[in-house]
C-alpha cells in the first residue's frame, strides 16, 4: 500500500511539512530528536504544523464525552464541563467549537439533552458530527433534532470545512434479529463489531455529496474534514476506519491540502496516507489503549493512565491557524507528561508483540493483487 500511495509527487504539499522551528522546538521537549518517517510520527508531536487559509484563526474540537444521566455517572460530566469552561475562557475566543460525535453513551434523549445543556455555555458558533452512541437509539432522530443535519460544509477564512457522517450508514442486521431499539443501542455501544460487524462507512450518497461539494474548490486550498471514526483503515475489529475509505481517498486525490481531523479512538494519532493527513483527537470520558494489530509500529506511546485519577489521559484539541499558513493542534491534556520513555511506563508495551497484517481493505480492493 505504501509503495502505490506514495508515488513520487503524492505527498501533502511541501507547504505542510514540519518546520525547522517547530521540529527543534518539539526536540528540545521531548528531549530527544526522534526519526520522522513516514510510518509516524504519531504519538511523538503533540503539536501538527499545516499550511491553511491566509487569515489567523482557532478553533476547538470536544468529542466522546459518552454521558449518562447524572443519576447513574456524573465522572464524565464533570470532564466535559471542564473542557467547555476551558473552551470559554480563551482570550482571544476561537472561531468556532466542533463537536466531535459519542456525546451520549447510549443515545437516550436525557442524555443527549444533558449534553446539550453543557454545550450551550459555550457562546461562540458550535457545529456537530454524530458518533454512532449519539444515533442507533432512534436512528439519529433526537440527534438531528437537536443539532441539524449530519453533514455540511462551510467555508471560513480560506479553508473549506466539511463535517461528514461515518456513523449513519450501519448494514441493518437489527431487523432480522428482531431487536428492540434498545438491544440495537446495545450491541452498537459495544467497541467490537461481531455483532454489528463493519458498520463505519461514508456511503455512495454522501460520496457523491463530498465530490460535488468540492467540486468548485481550487485543488490546492486547503480542506479540513471533520470525522467521527477514522478516514482509513486504522484496525476494523474496533471499526477505527470507514469500511469504504479507498472512495474516499479517490475523491480526495486531486486535493493538495486536506486533513482530516477524527475521533472514535480516544487516544493521540497520526496518519498519512498519500496527500491526506490525519489526526486523531483525545476524548473527555476516557483513553483507549493502542489496537494489537494492522497499525504501523508506534514511534511514541503515551504513559499508562492513573486509573485513580479520573481526568488523566483525556483531554480536547485547539487548532490555532497562524499569519504565516499553518495550523498546531495542541492536544489539552490535564496531565503534562504524556509522552512514555520506559517500556514499563509506556502504552506502547501493552503491544510489544504488536502484529502489521495487509489491510483488508487491500485485501478486498480489485488491485490489491497488483501490489501485494
Amino acid at each position: 500500500m505504501d509503495r502505490v500511495l506514495q508515488q513520487p509527487g503524492e505527498h501533502p504539499d511541501r507547504t505542510m511539512e514540519l518546520t525547522r522551528r517547530m521540529f527543534l522546538h518539539k526536540s528540545l521537549l521531548a528531549g530527544a530528536a526522534a526519526g520522522v518517517t513516514s510510518a509516524g510520527w504519531f504519538p511523538w508531536l503533540n503539536t501538527l504544523d499545516l499550511a491553511f487559509g491566509a487569515e489567523a484563526f482557532k478553533f476547538v474540537w470536544v468529542s466522546d464525552s459518552h454521558l449518562y444521566p447524572k443519576t447513574l455517572n456524573t465522572r464524565f460530566v464533570d470532564k466535559v464541563t471542564r473542557a467547555i469552561k476551558e473552551v470559554q475562557a480563551m482570550s482571544p475566543p476561537a472561531d468556532f467549537l466542533i463537536y466531535g460525535g459519542d456525546l451520549a453513551q447510549l443515545g437516550d434523549p436525557v442524555e443527549l439533552d444533558l449534553g446539550a445543556e453543557i454545550l450551550k455555555e459555550v457562546t461562540i458558533k458550535k457545529v456537530f458530527i454524530p458518533g454512532e452512541h449519539d444515533w442507533y437509539l432512534d436512528m439519529g432522530v433526537k440527534w438531528e433534532k437537536l443539532f441539524g443535519k449530519s453533514s455540511w460544509t462551510f467555508d471560513h477564512k480560506g479553508v473549506r470545512f466539511i463535517g461528514l457522517d461515518t456513523v449513519s450508514r450501519g448494514p441493518d442486521y437489527w431487523t432480522a434479529k428482531k431487536m428492540t431499539p434498545k438491544e440495537r443501542m446495545g450491541h452498537m455501544a459495544t467497541l467490537d463489531g461481531s455483532v454489528a460487524g463493519a458498520w463505519a462507512g461514508v456511503g455512495r450518497d454522501q460520496l457523491a455529496w463530498l465530490s460535488t461539494t468540492l467540486s468548485n474548490w481550487p485543488k490546492n486550498k486547503p480542506i479540513v474534514i471533520f470525522s467521527h471514526n477514522p478516514l482509513y483503515e486504522y484496525y476494523p475489529p474496533w471499526n477505527f476506519w470507514v469500511r469504504d475509505w479507498r472512495e474516499v481517498h479517490e475523491v480526495l486525490t486531486p486535493f493538495t491540502n486536506v486533513t482530516n481531523i477524527h475521533g472514535h479512538t480516544h487516544q493521540v494519532l497520526y496518519n498519512e496516507i498519500g496527500k491526506v493527513r490525519s489526526i486523531g483527537m483525545l476524548a473527555t470520558s476516557w483513553t483507549w489503549p493502542y489496537a494489537p494489530e494492522g497499525v504501523p509500529t508506534l514511534t511514541k506511546c503515551k504513559v499508562r493512565v492513573d486509573p485513580g485519577d479520573p481526568f488523566d489521559g483525556v483531554g480536547w484539541s485547539k487548532l490555532t491557524v497562524g499569519a504565516a499558513e499553518k495550523i498546531e493542534n495542541d492536544y489539552v491534556m490535564w496531565r503534562k507528561d504524556i509522552l512514555g520513555e520506559a517500556p514499563w511506563d509506556s502504552a506502547c508495551a501493552d503491544n510489544a508483540n504488536q502484529i502489521l497484517s495487509p489491510r483488508l481493505a487491500d485485501r478486498q480492493w480489485p488491485y490489491y493483487g497488483a501490489y501485494k
